[in-house]
């Protein structure tokens, strides 16, 4: 039984790093000190506790985790330091050496992080306790809010991949999930909250049902049955596991938005290969092909990385033809980052990083000019809009049902209100459209 007494009174800071499922598990880490008596520390105020959630996907990652945590030791010079996430994971050592940091949690620890806060006195020395990656086997349960209007839900973690660029699997373990039934009473939770809007989050959530013997379709058909939850999207989802069926069960379903998230990495099948991805080109444009076949307003993402080993100067030509000629709407882009441990540095033909850079300027030049003719397709159309809270100052935004980004005036009343909305043209950085609520 841990002494809670010890906590009345005390103030925490978080910082995350990394993806959205990162910050479902900072929010819920809150969650748990806040229900101990530890309160989140006000701008400008000395934390007693510096909760720092890393990432590791790139080597850029790591650095800034790194950069992260000499600041918040900085800012807060007497705060007991908690580091965990993926970076932990993978350099639990490394991180302990980094002054002022007292605990390294690794993935399997993170969620019992409230029991090695101590009597919150400094360490001499950081100490690091992870678990082994082939022993990871819990799964910690998040739906959070965190300080946005929409819920992240955590459906699934870990993955089964070992893709030869990736060090996810070492990170965060093998694919797990908690029961259908415990997501549901979390969504009627949220919706209790008065959440409208859920984000379906995870490593790989297509891989759903792993550990407890369900699908990811019966979850989507579970959720969907939920009362009070008006949208759902689902974060990213392999290309392999984004069946028909569920495309087809999206698109007459009221409540899962016609949105999708779906990684490519390379539209070249030869970088596919060395990849070891589990598809090739020709599936994911079918798939792309079915989605605009039974949804056409569908927004469509895609994750492509430039400049991996292997990728020869002919190689991303195809590539670049390839996603050129996709009807998608934007590209997330990133550049490839040599990770320790992975079977991608046996692959020979190494890609410059200038090279990496004018590849990477390429395809988010493109990504711009599908981004932008899709909106522009939906100018003086009106559409439901959920509003989310401004900044002091800033104009109110929300997001169409195919997450089209809306800018309104500030109405602080309207704040998660679903909305009817006519659009107008572009706001002047041309990152979402100007709308006038009707």
């Amino acid at each position: 039984m841990i002494d809670t007494t010890v906590f009345q009174n005390k103030t925490a800071v978080y910082y995350t790093l990394g993806c959205k499922l990162n910050f479902s598990e900072t929010s819920t880490i809150g969650k748990i000190l806040r229900e101990a008596g530890i309160r989140t520390a006000r701008k400008g105020e000395k934390a007693d506790i510096c909760v720092v959630n890393t990432c590791s996907v790139t080597e850029m990652a790591d650095k800034k985790c790194r950069q992260a945590i000499h600041r918040l030791v900085k800012q807060h010079p007497d705060a007991f330091v908690v580091v965990t996430g993926c970076y932990a994971q993978l350099k639990p050592g490394d991180v302990a050496k980094i002054k002022g940091v007292d605990v390294v949690l690794g993935a399997e620890q993170k969620n019992d992080l409230l029991q090695y806060l101590g009597d919150l006195h400094k360490h001499e020395e950081g100490e690091a306790i992870t678990t082994t990656t082939k022993d990871i086997r819990s799964f910690a349960p998040s739906c959070s809010r965190g300080d946005r209007t929409r819920f992240f839900l955590k459906v699934q973690d870990g993955c089964d991949y070992f893709c030869s660029y990736c060090t996810i699997p070492l990170a965060r373990g093998r694919s797990r999930n908690g029961t259908i039934a415990s997501m549901v009473k979390q969504a009627e939770l949220a919706a209790a909250e008065g959440g409208k809007e859920i984000v379906l989050t995870g490593v790989n959530i297509g891989d759903f049902g792993k550990t407890t013997g369900e699908s990811f379709f019966d979850l989507l058909k579970a959720l969907d049955r939920v009362e009070g939850i008006e949208r759902y999207r689902i974060s990213s989802i392999e290309p392999n596991l984004l069946t028909d069926e569920i495309i087809e069960f999206v698109a007459q379903s009221c409540r899962f938005m016609p949105h999708f998230h779906i990684p490519l990495q390379s539209g070249s099948d030869e970088v596919l290969k060395l990849m070891r991805r589990r598809y090739d080109t020709a599936l994911f444009a079918s798939k792309v092909k079915k989605i605009k076949e039974v949804m056409p307003d569908a927004f469509i993402g895609v994750d492509v990385i430039v400049g991996t080993r292997g990728e020869t100067e002919e190689y991303f030509e195809q590539a670049y033809k390839f996603i050129a000629g996709l009807d998608v709407t934007q590209l997330h882009v990133f550049s490839y980052s040599e990770r320790p441990g992975t079977q991608a540095l046996k692959i020979e033909h190494i890609v410059s990083p200038e090279e990496k850079h004018q590849r990477s300027q390429r395809l988010l030049n493109l990504s711009d000019e599908k981004t932008q003719a899709f909106y522009i397709r939906y100018i003086g159309q009106t559409l439901s809009v959920l509003m989310e809270k401004s900044k002091v100052g800033n104009p109110m935004h929300g997001f169409t049902e195919n997450y089209i980004r809306v800018e309104v005036a500030t109405d602080d009343s309207l704040d998660n209100q679903v909305l009817s909305v006519r659009l107008g043209d572009f706001n002047e950085d041309k990152t979402a459209l100007k709308g006038v609520i009707l």
